[in-house]
């Protein structure tokens, strides 16, 4: 019999125990010596490895994981700390994981932290994929995802199509016509569709149709790379920027080629990160509120874990922080 298509009930047939005892043997619950061995003998025997699925919760760890998609930005610094904030208070304790932007690593973590028999998990997605869906519809710990709408669960999302939206008309109204686009692989559904069509469609309301798109990962450096590229391309006006890392390497690009902020090209972004009110001269970009986001989180797998009622989808609201690197053109 192969290792994947055996199930614990198959265990417990060879072995001659019922599937509850097969179970208790796998959460650390009461099981005597010799149903022990029996158990044992066919596991050994058939390289069967449970599902993490299979096991009952034993009894609460109070750990609650928190998976988010890397550790030095600071938009993923304050969701984490307002969720271990929140937790801590309440006597529970945050295991953190990093996924480093893959998709495998994600997985692998959310898998990791139910074979740790936590209470509840908090997963700042970098994508939903099939293999999520799976796991969340098989798990049977409380789940919620953050930053990404997910319709067959509970999730907390900012309202990335109208900051984007809000954007794109600012860029709209102050006369910008050559527009240029940074946005991120759409495999991020939030930002990588969602943010970036609310940009497209703000736009459009003033017109302006044809834009400069280029793509990247969250990176200074892919913003530097998408710069230089769009710069190739055509004349901009202005360069709008998914995130303000990427809005960073945009800064860096046309500094290096002699073209002023913003006499010659506007540059925006979205995150509001403190180091953005330090660039020369001060980058206009839109703040999600992140700390609501832990907060929120926390709260709401804290109600899930004692099975109370929780919204389905709950939207974080964003703040516009004028800076200087946009000039009016009308």
């Amino acid at each position: 019999m192969g290792k994947k298509k055996m199930t614990m009930a198959d265990v417990a047939d060879m072995a001659g125990v019922a599937k509850s005892t097969v179970s208790r043997y796998f959460n650390g619950g009461y099981v005597k010596q010799s149903t022990k061995d029996k158990i044992q003998k066919v596991i050994s025997e058939y390289n069967y490895e449970p599902n993490a699925f299979a096991r009952l919760k034993a009894k609460k760890s109070h750990v609650i994981g928190v998976i988010v998609p890397t550790l030095n930005s600071k938009i993923t610094s304050r969701v984490i700390t307002s969720i271990d904030r929140y937790l801590r208070e309440r006597d529970y304790t945050t295991l953190i994981k990093n996924s480093d932007h893959s998709i495998d690593l994600e997985l692998q973590n959310i898998q990791k932290l139910i074979h740790l028999n936590v209470d509840g998990i908090l997963i700042s997605s970098i994508a939903i994929t099939k293999e999520h869906r799976q796991i969340f519809e098989e798990s049977q710990i409380p789940i919620v995802i953050l930053a990404q709408d997910y319709e067959g669960g509970v999730s907390i999302i900012d309202d990335d199509y109208n900051a984007g939206k809000c954007m794109g008309e600012y860029i709209g109204r102050t006369g910008h016509k050559k527009v240029g686009y940074i946005g991120v692989y759409e495999t991020d559904i939030a930002v990588g569709v969602r943010r970036k069509q609310g940009v497209l469609d703000g736009l459009k309301e003033y017109g302006i149709t044809d834009v400069a798109i280029a793509k990247s990962d969250y990176s200074f450096i892919g913003g530097q790379k998408n710069t230089r590229e769009l710069l190739e391309e055509r004349d901009l006006d202005a360069i709008i920027c998914a995130t303000d890392r990427l809005a960073f390497g945009a800064y860096k690009i046309l500094n290096k080629k002699g073209l002023r902020i913003p006499e010659d090209v506007s540059v925006v972004g979205f995150g509001g990160y403190e180091e953005s009110s330090l660039l020369i001269p001060q980058l206009t970009t839109l703040k999600f509120d992140s700390y609501a986001m832990g907060y929120l989180g926390a709260e709401v797998i804290l109600k899930m874990i004692k099975e109370e009622p929780v919204p389905k989808k709950q939207i974080i609201d964003y703040e516009f922080m004028k800076g200087s690197s946009v000039k009016s053109r009308n």
